[in-house]
């Protein structure tokens, strides 16, 4: 029975390793649903295909029985997991079998219809699948609708599209021995005998691709693809946005178009995902005093992101003339500080908004000019629009503005209550949550702030607290989010984000204790230019700075009634500079702040998440390495005479004949003598020496006479001299090396 049993195992080896890649592509498929679907779906989903891989690799038999088998096994491990998560309850007073067994199909039948569809993809995969075109096919479908997904969502699928292309490898390697063997089946029979042969090449080959794979420079994109090019042509995509505030927005159209860098961005209604850091400097400001250049602001939080896009809609605009004062709502007990900024654009990107410090005052001038009929002013937001009317390429390179930064009395601020901040007053717009909006994040933004009794203490706590309970990450680990409201995913579930985390968690959770908020987003004061070591001996000063893609940020603002708007920075790392008043005055130097951008940590060689588009884990990437370590020396040894003849060659500028190798191993086989101490005198011939050490080694005599025979033939002798002689000198040699180690 068990050689039955063996022999139908080895006639279907190549149909179980199918199986196997399958298996292996189909858990990335649920790797990419398991945020998506209920931890039940998940989990009959991969019992049923497990239980279908162990019955059709291990049970030969008819495939009509093992479909019988597989779909009992799907029946017992769909029913086993809606009682493991309480998804159906026995009920006890059920009259008779039929009724309970009606209620058990009733609870079942959602997950049925998922894991019968996984069984059925999987069986009829690997009866489809049969040939190296349609596994090609099949593995490119696979890659290419992870590709789009990782474009058009928030997922990031670099880690499952090499996992995939790793199985395809794998299947492609079988489908070729397989082919093998119904070709050349006496080949097959001598290659079964040294298996180990086989399995030696095949992990040759997977260990030059980790390997390759994970030390892969990245390389960004030179081409478009055609989503963001369609964007770019309909005048709705921004050429150098890549991200919301600094990130990427999977998810959403812009996001959609595949841009994982840091950068400003045009869309922020579906917030999340990851980006890389891009240093790319964007504009130059001339300042006295660090500041954010602030850009737009968000009002209305949709659970995903912030969804009041449309700036021409967010509120009431008014033409803005150059020179001339704005008309703002400044909080009457609010003192400020005159600011100008000299901003110069360094790229041709055409922005929605005027970059300037909290708040713009009026225009000086646009590209050196003192009119511009292009500005638009939302006094409400603080926003300094810039309408293209339809046109691209007409951004102002250059701009001066003048703004007026808030002095912020903090200890004053901190003793006012609830009542004496926004008693009538109509905050219902800064105040907004969706209907469906987390309780769990109120209750937590409650907690946290139990022991303060003022909205300026309270606020103090929860930026405390998303500074040092979260870890900064430009690349959050998405796969644990499972919540479909945005705060709430982050703050119980991710974990760890960048700027946009941190401050939509803010706001939101400000909002929930009544205190009106609201999102801004623009730049962080970037990096201040090193002035040479003799102007800074002079005592000079330099107010340049130059602001890149990856300075891109966004923060929130906290709205205190007669003391107006105040932006607070809740992401570890940055520190909004901001004017502050105490009861001692502060120097200037005093209020500098320290330096706002985390840096991002250098990236080191670290397999599992190397710059290439290969992820895979430490201990794969070190049994590659060791793998290639092993060939590489097996290779040395192999070709361990034509290394040891190379320099000769080289010398000579031809390959040594076999006498020169002969000549060649002699001379190696005399040195070792010497360290023996067997000394050749110099007035002595080889046969002379020889004759002693015959004398003086006696087990020895016998290796020594031939290996001098051989050498008096290949230098004196007419007789032709082969590869084989020398080869016989080297054999002998290594008897001579054993024999003088044993004579001690």
């Amino acid at each position: 029975m068990m050689r039955r049993w063996w022999s139908g195992m080895k006639s279907s080896w190549h149909y179980s390793f199918s199986l196997l890649w399958l298996m292996v592509i189909a858990l990335q498929w649920l790797t990419y649903t398991e945020p998506i679907w209920l931890k039940a779906t998940t989990a009959a989903v991969l019992l049923t295909l497990a239980a279908a891989g162990v019955i059709e690799i291990l049970l030969p038999v008819k495939r009509g029985y093992r479909l019988i088998l597989e779909v009992c096994a799907m029946l017992y491990f769909v029913y086993r997991v809606i009682l493991r998560y309480e998804l159906y309850v026995p009920d006890p007073w059920l009259p008779s079998l039929r009724d309970r067994l009606s209620d058990i199909a009733i609870n079942m039948v959602p997950y049925l219809w998922f894991a019968a569809g996984a069984l059925a993809l999987l069986l009829l995969s690997s009866w489809w699948v049969s040939s190296k075109a349609r596994i090609l096919l099949f593995i490119t479908t696979n890659i290419v609708a992870f590709a789009a997904l990782d474009s058009f969502t928030s997922a990031v699928l670099w880690q499952e599209v090499a996992w995939t292309v790793f199985a395809g490898m794998g299947w492609l390697v079988t489908q070729h021995l397989r082919s093998f063997q119904l070709h050349y089946p006496r080949g097959w029979t001598y290659l079964l005998k040294y298996p180990f042969k086989i399995f030696i090449n095949i992990a040759i080959i997977f260990s030059f691709v980790i390997i390759t794979g994970v030390n892969m420079p990245e390389v960004r994109p030179t081409l478009t693809d055609p989503y963001t090019a369609w964007h770019k042509w309909n005048g709705t995509g921004l050429s150098a946005s890549s991200g919301t505030s600094g990130t990427t927005n999977p998810g959403t159209s812009d996001a959609s178009a595949g841009r994982t860098t840091s950068g400003y961005s045009m869309n922020d209604d579906n917030l999340g995902g990851g980006f890389n850091y891009d240093y790319s400097p964007v504009m130059t400001v001339t300042s006295d005093i660090r500041s954010y250049m602030r850009g737009e602001t968000r009002s209305v939080y949709s659970g995903k992101g912030w969804s009041d896009d449309d700036r021409l809609t967010r509120g009431p605009l008014s033409g803005a003339a150059v020179g001339k004062e704005l008309d703002r709502e400044p909080g009457s007990k609010v003192e400020t500080q005159t600011l100008q900024q000299t901003v110069k654009l360094l790229g041709n990107i055409d922005y929605p908004v005027l970059f300037g410090a909290y708040s713009i005052a009026k225009v000086d001038s646009i590209d050196g000019k003192e009119q511009s009929s292009r500005l638009l002013w939302r006094s409400t937001d603080s926003e300094m629009l810039w309408d293209t009317d339809g046109n691209s390429g007409n951004y102002p390179q250059t701009y001066v503005l003048t703004s007026e930064v808030p002095v912020v009395s903090v200890q004053e601020l901190s003793k006012q209550t609830f009542d004496q901040l926004y008693t009538g007053q109509n905050n219902t717009q800064y105040l907004q949550l969706p209907d469906n909006f987390p309780e769990r994040v109120t209750e937590l933004a409650e907690t946290i702030t139990a022991s303060a009794k003022t909205p300026y203490d309270k606020i103090v706590l929860l930026q405390q607290y998303l500074q040092q309970t979260y870890p900064y990450s430009n690349q959050p680990d998405l796969s644990r989010g499972k919540s479909k409201d945005f705060v709430e995913s982050f703050l119980f579930e991710i974990m760890e984000g960048y700027c946009d985390y941190y401050s939509t968690a803010l706001v939101t959770m400000a909002r929930s204790l009544d205190i009106p908020a609201r999102w801004v987003k623009g730049y962080a004061p970037g990096e201040q230019a090193q002035l040479p070591d003799s102007l800074a001996q002079q005592g000079l000063s330099n107010n340049n700075y130059t602001i890149t893609n990856a300075d891109a940020h966004s923060w929130a603002e906290i709205y205190f009634g007669e003391y107006g708007w105040i932006p607070v920075e809740a992401t570890p790392g940055f520190n909004v500079p901001l004017l502050t008043q105490s009861e001692e005055p502060e120097s200037k130097e005093d209020i500098q702040p320290e330096e706002d951008k985390p840096e991002p940590e250098q990236e080191v060689a670290d397999p599992g998440k190397a710059g290439g588009s290969l992820h895979v884990g430490v201990w794969a990437v070190s049994a590659a390495a060791a793998v290639l370590l092993l060939w590489g020396g097996y290779l040395l040894w192999h070709y361990r005479f034509s290394l040891r003849f190379l320099l000769g060659r080289l010398r000579n500028g031809k390959p040594l004949s076999p006498v020169q190798k002969v000549v060649a191993e002699t001379e190696r086989w005399v040195k070792y003598a010497r360290r023996k101490g067997m000394l050749k005198e110099e007035h002595e011939t080889l046969r002379e020496s020889v004759a002693r050490w015959s004398r003086e080694r006696p087990a020895a005599a016998e290796s020594l006479a031939s290996l001098l025979q051989m050498f008096e033939k290949a230098k004196y002798s007419p007789d032709v001299i082969e590869d084989k002689d020398w080869r016989s000198v080297y054999t002998e040699a290594l008897r001579l090396h054993s024999l003088l180690k044993s004579d001690k």
